[in-house]
């Protein structure tokens, strides 16, 4: 979650591959779990032949200033989303840490430098970093200034809520370590492969109504997505309707109400895994208030993918196409 607002912190927190619960058709309300997907090695796969590094490299901030960077031989990506572009770009032998959402394999065994989702200043400095790459999310902005007040080069990047900013995120971190081609090339491989999935979405009539709910059980966190959730693009390009933005919630998120359930009417629910988890999986998403009115819930429809991947908008997001194209229309269909 973006520390103050949620939908940030979703940027984040969405960190959290793609561990799928099927939205089976016609389960009729009963306690029978939905179909399930096999879950996907939760792994990125780097360039074949990635680049070295050409620097120094002057790059603009999303924050307004101007990076010089020289050496790209410790870098430390503040995001999942960010860990997993500087890795698939071949650089993942250069990463001395990583933040609480960067979940896939190879960097498992890298030190965490946030509490929670806020940074601490003291343990990325400790690491000796020669960048620093952070989200226009990231924070606290104390932290921020005292690494930059310590001579890192601290690179902020503008986040990503559809699938159109894709190229440009990889194009800006893949400048910043100086391996622009490389970042040509991610790039027009990851517009290939979502291009891929796109066409290989069945045509239908009526597409399928699905909302994107952020939820917390243990916090008693119930949040309906809006137009600003991050989701809209990727349920768009799935070949579905954004329900809640459909409905006219035009921010980012609501609180969950019968009353804004039953407008957006729902015919599958996306969730992520760890928010499904939290209530105690389908059984336990149904009782939330409101849920099991819609048609969704009354034919325990749920679409799940894996809380670090699902918003990220990076080198895996036709994957994330691909496991809700799936899971809408299932395999080979």
């Amino acid at each position: 979650m973006r520390r103050t607002r949620l939908a940030g912190a979703l940027t984040a927190v969405l960190a959290l591959a793609l561990a799928a619960t099927g939205c089976g058709e016609g389960n009729g309300g009963t306690s029978t779990p939905a179909r399930t997907t096999a879950a996907t090695p939760d792994r990125v796969e780097p360039l074949s032949a990635p680049a070295t590094p050409r620097l120094p490299v002057t790059v603009p901030s999303a924050d307004g200033r101007t990076v010089t960077v020289t050496s790209t031989e410790r870098i430390v990506p503040l995001s999942g989303s960010l860990s997993e572009i500087v890795f698939t770009l071949g650089l993942g032998a250069k990463v001395a840490a990583r933040d609480i959402t960067t979940t896939f394999e190879q960097a498992g065994k890298l030190p965490v430098v946030t509490r929670a989702h806020d940074v601490s200043a003291e343990s990325v400095l400790s690491l000796r970093p020669t960048l620093v790459l952070a989200e226009s999310t990231t924070g606290p902005a104390e932290a921020l200034a005292q690494i930059r007040d310590a001579g890192v080069p601290l690179l902020v990047v503008k986040p990503a809520k559809t699938l159109a900013d894709v190229g440009a995120r990889i194009d800006t971190v893949a400048a910043a370590l100086g391996v622009p081609d490389s970042g040509t090339a991610l790039g027009k491989r990851t517009q290939e492969r979502i291009d891929a999935v796109r066409k290989g979405i069945p045509a239908r009539g009526k597409k399928p109504r699905v909302a994107f709910l952020y939820v917390r059980g243990s916090a008693a966190v119930y949040l309906l997505g809006g137009a600003e959730s991050g989701a809209s693009s990727l349920l768009e390009a799935a070949g579905a309707v954004d329900a809640g933005k459909e409905s006219g919630l035009t921010k980012d998120f609501t609180p969950v109400t019968s009353e804004a359930l039953a407008k957006a009417a729902p015919d599958a629910i996306l969730v992520m895994s760890k928010g499904l988890a939290s209530v105690g999986g389908i059984d336990g998403l149904v009782k939330v208030p409101g849920v099991a009115e819609t048609p969704a819930g009354a034919d325990r429809r749920v679409v799940t993918v894996d809380d670090g991947v699902l918003l990220n908008y990076g080198p895996r997001t036709d994957q994330v196409l691909k496991s809700l194209v799936t899971q809408l229309y299932g395999e080979g269909k």
